[in-house]
């Protein structure tokens, strides 16, 4: 299964760049975590990195699925908020080979509605 993410981000890859003006917007899942990076591929820097284990944890946690897809919502409107603070509108969407549901889809929207447009 890794192997099928490996190849569909490496298709992705080939045709996403970042610049200053509008960063390539980077998620990666684990199975536990996730994590976003705002990388300007001109110059092969990170401008902003934000992981949901800087987020503090919410004490109301129903069950277990439902508590990481709102913590990737969460995520994805504080990483809007940063970046809008450093002048950053627009990004380039890079989904890391990870399918557009569940977590990736809710960070996507999260961010969307912090004000970032892709």
């Amino acid at each position: 299964m890794n192997k099928k993410r490996y190849y569909r981000h490496k298709r992705i890859r080939a045709k996403l760049f970042g610049t200053s003006e509008r960063p390539r917007f980077s998620v990666f899942r684990s199975l536990n975590h996730i994590y976003v990076q705002l990388i300007d591929d001109a110059k092969g820097k990170t401008i902003l990195s934000l992981s949901d284990r800087e987020l503090k944890k919410s004490s109301s946690k129903k069950d277990k699925r439902s508590a990481k897809i709102g913590i990737a919502f969460e995520l994805g409107k504080t990483i809007a908020q940063k970046a809008l603070d450093k002048k950053i509108e627009k990004v380039i969407f890079d989904r890391g080979g990870c399918r557009y549901h569940g977590r990736v889809k809710a960070l996507a929207e999260g961010a969307r509605e912090g004000g970032l447009k892709f």
